[in-house]
């Protein structure tokens, strides 16, 4: 720490291109009631943190990103029991955002100790977002059963690269994922895939029980023309940032078909829970070995450098930030 009150943090001071991004010194937070400050050691760097800096998601300014966290905690709120500090922690910031700095604050329902389960905190900090998401889409949102198919595009980034294996561990039949591009198809395939295919020849791939997309664009409309009849697909992203995309609630009606979106931040924030449920079970499995996650760790003052890599569509696996180690 810089001083008693101060601490490193990057911050947003304006929207724009990765070049925004300012190692910047901000008051150390206090947990309030119900929630946990953690001294972070390692922050994963995503998308959505992205979209943040852009200003596609509105948030003050000036702002601290940083929605997955791994460290240990500093300090608890009032109220808050079951936790102690000093405790090695993952933890899901992503209500409050503030993962890109030396200490953070988020509810303590949103917060899982490692002391059980032996995860070293560089992986620990991959899965608070994307491994939790993958468990919470394709069980709470797809409600998948026994042996159904399952399509995931964007099969190697960071939730992609997640999807395929949550699937098969609720017990899907046949995984197929998308890439963009064919030097992305072994980078996915390691994660366990049945199949990869490039994103352009999915009309041949066949129907499936659930899709999974996360692009956008023209994928939305051939990830509906992918759905088995009573198939679910579930949107959550818009990687490509193309315009939206309608979709009849007649054609829906004729087809027995479902469309659900999935947003981690307003799920965690409306039930904590669940969220921090979520994250348990996908601790636990990393724990376990039933996870391959990929990571890929730079530093904090290399922020920037890791958000251009996000937006150039090259990432595999996960890039994490390198705080406290």
């Amino acid at each position: 720490m810089s001083e008693n009150t101060q601490m490193t943090a990057i911050t947003i001071p304006s929207f724009g291109p990765a070049d925004v991004l300012r190692l910047d010194t901000v008051p150390i937070p206090v947990p309030a009631a119900g929630q946990v400050a953690i001294d972070v050691a390692y922050a994963g760097a995503n998308f959505a943190e992205v979209l943040y800096r852009q200003g596609v998601v509105d948030v003050p300014l000036p702002f601290v990103p940083g929605i997955e966290v791994s460290g240990r905690i500093r300090a608890l709120g009032p109220g808050v029991e079951g936790l102690s500090v000093g405790q090695p922690v993952a933890a899901l910031t992503i209500v409050d955002s503030g993962g890109y700095a030396e200490v953070v604050t988020t509810a303590a329902e949103l917060v899982v100790p490692l002391d059980d389960y032996g995860l070293g905190l560089e992986l620990a900090a991959a899965l608070p977002s994307n491994s939790t998401t993958a468990f919470l889409v394709l069980d709470r949102v797809a409600r998948i059963e026994p042996g159904e198919s399952v399509l995931v595009h964007a099969a190697a980034g960071g939730v992609g690269s997640q999807l395929g294996q949550a699937a098969r561990l609720l017990g899907a039949g046949r995984t197929v994922g998308t890439v963009g591009r064919p030097d992305k198809i072994a980078a996915a395939k390691a994660f366990g895939y049945d199949e990869v295919i490039l994103r352009d020849d999915v009309a041949d791939a066949g129907a499936f029980d659930v899709v999974v997309d996360m692009v956008g664009g023209a994928s939305r409309r051939t990830s509906l023309d992918r759905l088995a009849p009573m198939g679910r697909l579930v949107v959550m992203g818009n990687a490509s940032g193309a315009d939206d995309v309608g979709i009849s609630a007649n054609e829906l009606w004729f087809t027995n078909k479902t469309v659900s979106g999935f947003n981690l931040a307003a799920f965690a924030a409306a039930n904590p829970a669940a969220a921090g449920a979520g994250l348990r079970r996908a601790v636990e499995a990393a724990a376990r070995g039933q996870l391959e996650v990929r990571t890929e760790t730079l530093s904090l003052h290399d922020a920037a450098d890791a958000h251009r890599r996000i937006e150039s569509g090259t990432t595999t696996g996960k890039l994490l930030l390198r705080v406290n180690a």
